[in-house]
């Protein structure tokens, strides 16, 4: 934090906090001994200087930002490896230096090996055969090789069955044949692919005998591992700009008849035996094991970077004043208007939300994969339908947050400075990345649909579910309650409604001639709105249940805090879907208007308390990088040196004026 004088309006803020930031900084790390290890880690990182730019790299040239994106990279796994010697935490410290706190502090716009990380060392890790681990995942982690993962194509994205690109047995040789057939098969969007990695994970069809086997993971040499040149037959290069994540390297990949060795097949689940006899995995399924793991992942990066946002624009709001609602009394913060508190109260609950699910998820993921290496599959389907949704709720809450954050900053949100901007570049990107959204919930959908289906038949269902079972056999519309648990119930009724029209819709459909892929298409608007409230009721459930566990251990003042904030999270969605509950439940305009006043008093409750919350996130000035949300409050000033450091302010008079505008007013040009 800064040793600076702190804006005396924030430190009121501060003053007047009813409860212990650092236990709640504590109860966020997972217990003192876990932000003392975050905090030293964060000190570990952030002494080398490596976030320190000379000139923003928001002036470079698109070139250069790649160029110092390598560098930073290049110096922040130089220190990660010096921390793994000393603690040898496994993953642990590249998930927390690759999340959306401090590895976007010193790689704001994306970085080229994220994907090393993220997807290749996960893909060899759940995919690869003993002897490939043994082969190639040393040489990963200590980067002798650098990695990516290709899937999408020019053509195709999340429909991975159509995906073109093919890897053809050769048995006389005992190679794979890589190759592109048309322009759409070429790879698009990898990240670290253009120009950083020399090898790839690439997902392609896969032919022997004559016969296609759908889609599999083969491990292909990119560059010469001396001089980085291309091998024969690769065809690579970078995508172009984009609004966000300019640092990422994102890449294209043709194959022309690219020759590599049957064993680059990954093969931990199918394999090509030498003749080119092909042996089928147990499930089809196992191989979306990577993109799960990241789905999940993402679900925490999300939280990181809603934390961000709203720290800035709750720490801008205490600062700020603006307008004169009383006569000849001083303009009030902008904290102070309902509005202001509207907007940002709910990203603070929204964090410590999916702060809960994201551990809930991952705990949930960890013991799946364990059943699944025991052979046992049953849960995956389940596993599968929740990384989908909540990867797409969570994004979009997130973006939607981030963007509210930046307008709740009025002009300054606008300003590059402010670190808004950019926030919201990388939280709109992942809405795409790892399952386009709607896609990912129409996912959730089919397995929402078997899961009614399964209730209709009196078949037990699996426990994120279970809800269904209760609403069919239940009374068409007990009476609301106006509680909590009431409120999640109502969640869970329009969840259940929602999923039984949509089977009833597709079934009328097809009595009327509709085949099933086309009534599904014609009800697929209402089954992404299905799985949506499927989600949200799962997050209410979650966070609320979670919630009421960890409340038994802190202090009365935290306790009464973070079940005020449960409140605002189930009061604000039930306000936000009042035309579903209105339509699947028995609330009462009355009830209504009792929510709306329970909502705008936790908003009061919560007011003295605003930026102790956001304090609590704990995030420092440098992994912040906000001229609005520094912890001292110096906004003013820090917007003015910010606009300094711009080259333009580097002369009094621009070449410009001398070449165009001074010939031009002289009517000369």
């Amino acid at each position: 934090m800064s040793n600076t004088k702190v804006n005396p309006d924030l430190q009121r803020e501060r003053d007047k906090c009813t409860f212990n930031v650092t236990e709640l900084i504590n109860l966020i790390d997972g217990g003192v001994q876990k932000t003392e290890e975050r905090k030293k880690q964060e000190d570990m990182v952030l002494s080398e200087g490596i976030h320190i730019e000379d000139v923003p790299s928001e002036y470079l040239s698109h070139k250069e930002k790649y160029e110092l994106a390598v560098k930073k990279a290049c110096l922040l796994f130089k220190v990660i490896r010096k921390m793994q010697e000393e603690d040898n935490a496994g993953m642990e410290n590249y998930r927390a230096v690759l999340g959306g706190k401090l590895g976007s502090a010193i790689l704001q716009d994306g970085s080229p090996l994220t994907l090393h990380y993220v997807m290749f060392i996960p893909t060899l890790m759940g995919q690869a055969s003993v002897e490939q681990q043994v082969h190639w995942i040393g040489r990963a982690f200590d980067l002798n090789i650098i990695g990516t993962y290709a899937q999408t194509e020019l053509g195709h994205g999340t429909f991975i069955r159509g995906l073109e690109t093919t890897a053809t047995y050769d048995p006389s040789t005992k190679e794979f044949v890589l190759h592109s057939p048309t322009l759409t098969a070429y790879k698009w969007w990898p990240g670290g692919l253009a120009h950083t990695a020399n090898y790839c994970i690439v997902m392609a069809q896969l032919y022997t005998k004559g016969q296609c086997h759908g889609i599999h993971p083969f491990i292909v040499q990119l560059r010469d591992e001396e001089t980085h040149m291309p091998l024969k037959g690769i065809k690579i290069g970078e995508i172009g700009v984009k609004l966000g994540m300019n640092g990422t390297n994102n890449g294209f990949l043709g194959f022309d008849h690219v020759r590599i060795p049957r064993e680059h097949m990954l093969m931990k689940n199918s394999k090509v035996l030498e003749d080119g006899t092909y042996v089928n995995s147990p499930s089809s399924k196992l191989a979306y094991g990577t993109m799960m793991f990241v789905r999940v992942v993402l679900v925490t990066d999300m939280c990181n970077y809603m934390a961000k946002a709203v720290t800035i624009a709750m720490r801008y709001s205490a600062v700020r004043r603006q307008s004169q609602p009383k006569p000849n009394e001083p303009e009030p913060q902008i904290l102070d208007y309902l509005t202001q508190q509207h907007k940002l109260l709910i990203g603070v609950a929204s964090v410590h939300a999916f702060r809960l699910n994201a551990d809930w998820l991952w705990n949930m993921y960890n013991n799946v994969t364990a059943e699944l290496d025991a052979g046992d599959l049953e849960r995956l389907p389940e596993l599968h339908a929740l990384s989908c949704c909540l990867k797409a709720v969570s994004t979009a809450d997130a973006a939607e947050c981030v963007e509210r954050c930046r307008l709740a900053c009025g002009g300054h949100g606008y300003m590059l400075a402010s670190n808004l901007p950019s926030t919201y570049g990388l939280t709109t990107a992942a809405c795409t990345y790892e399952g386009e959204n709607t896609v990912l919930l129409l996912q959730t959908a089919r397995y929402l649909v078997k899961a009614w289906q399964q209730a209709a038949g009196g078949n037990a269902l699996t426990p994120t579910v279970s809800y269904i079972a209760t609403v069919n056999s239940g009374r068409r519309l007990p009476p609301w309650e106006n509680t909590i648990e009431g409120i999640i119930k109502g969640f869970q009724r329009v969840a259940a409604g929602k999923i039984g029209l949509c089977v009833s819709n597709i079934e009328k459909r097809q009595n009327t001639g509709l085949s099933y892929e086309d009534a599904w298409n014609m009800t697929s608007v209402q089954l992404a709105s299905a799985s949506e409230a499927h989600c949200r009721a799962i997050l209410l459930y979650t966070y609320y249940t979670e919630t009421e566990k960890i409340v038994n251990t802190v202090s009365p003042a935290l306790r009464q805090v973070l079940l005020q904030l449960v409140d605002l999270y189930v009061v604000y969605w039930a306000l936000q879907r009042l035309g579903d509950l209105l339509r699947f439940t028995s609330i009462s305009e009355k009830d209504i208007d009792e929510l709306q006043r329970w909502y705008e008093d936790l908003l009061t409750k919560l007011r003295p308390n605003a930026v102790g919350l956001v304090d609590a996130f704990d995030i420092r000035d440098e992994i912040l990088r906000s001229a609005l949300g520094a912890y001292d409050g110096r906004v003013y000033e820090r917007l003015m040196e910010a606009a300094l450091r711009s080259p333009l302010n580097a002369e009094p008079v621009n070449s410009s004026f001398h070449k165009y505008l001074k010939p031009f007013m002289q009517g000369k040009l």
